[in-house]
């Protein structure tokens, strides 16, 4: 008697669950689809704060924010600690980030106590270098493979296991010239992008450092204009960010562009 009692609670709480999964699952399915165009003439008349807290309240636990924890994260940390601090993190550890670079993640994260999540390649740097050698010397083709397999498969992989398909960056139009034309909201394979810097000009980016006595990356006074990985970041010689990433081959290191992978949504 016992054993059929059990196995009726049981079987009446996997169909419980069941019923819970399949409705969890079409309530996701049917969230309500943002139209890039409409969102980022919405977003043009805000302030950077009001875009946070406008995202947060209609699109919610489908954000992720990411951080490269580079020269202005500190600025896109502060933004979210205080406009939307329940929205996940993804920050990507390739594995050849520069030393300075990991002191200064453990400065910001201490001082923005946020929901940081670290994703790093399924490869080790050591085991990249090992089969394939320096790929970032190989061109733009190997610099493009490094790409994925250091930054855009583990950035997708966060999306993924967090739920998220609206992706928030700190990305600006004066980072370069590949990136003047960018809206404040866009679509990148199955992935809505986000930008709510992206019309800040450098001096207001150096302004709110200074109201608010932010830390300043440490290469920052070595002339650094730009930040990426160790072997493929150098300082600026002009003040510009021309030549300072990938021997000037390329700037954009491939998470704000298509992967070209079809099983990807970035």
């Amino acid at each position: 008697m016992f054993h059929i009692l059990f196995i009726c609670v049981h079987l009446r709480s996997s169909a419980v669950n069941f019923f819970y999964y399949k409705h969890s699952m079409l309530a996701v399915k049917s969230a309500p689809e943002a139209d890039p165009a409409q969102l980022s003439a919405e977003l043009a008349n805000l302030r950077a704060g009001q875009r946070l807290e406008l995202l947060y309240e209609r699109l919610g636990s489908r954000l992720v924010a990411s951080t490269s924890f580079g020269l202005q994260a500190a600025v896109m940390l502060k933004l979210i600690h205080d406009h939307a601090p329940k929205i996940p993190i993804v920050s990507i550890d390739t594995g050849f980030l520069f030393p300075e670079t990991y002191r200064y993640a453990e400065e910001l994260m201490e001082k923005f106590p946020l929901d940081y999540r670290i994703y790093q390649p399924t490869l080790s740097a050591a085991r990249i270098q090992a089969l394939w050698g320096n790929l970032w010397e190989n061109g733009k083709e190997g610099a493009d493979r490094y790409a994925l397999l250091t930054k855009v498969e583990p950035m997708n992989r966060a999306l993924r296991e967090i739920g998220g398909d609206v992706w928030i960056s700190g990305l600006r139009r004066s980072h370069s010239d590949t990136r003047q034309d960018r809206p404040f909201a866009e679509q990148q394979k199955r992935t809505l992008k986000v930008y709510p810097i992206l019309d800040w000009a450098d001096a207001q980016v150096d302004l709110f450092f200074h109201q608010h006595q932010l830390p300043r990356h440490p290469l920052a006074e070595q002339g650094y204009v730009t930040m990426g990985d160790w072997h493929s970041t150098k300082p600026s010689e002009d003040g510009t960010t021309n030549g300072t990433r990938f021997n000037g081959e390329k700037f954009e290191c491939g998470l704000h562009l298509e992967s070209n992978t079809s099983d990807f949504q970035i």
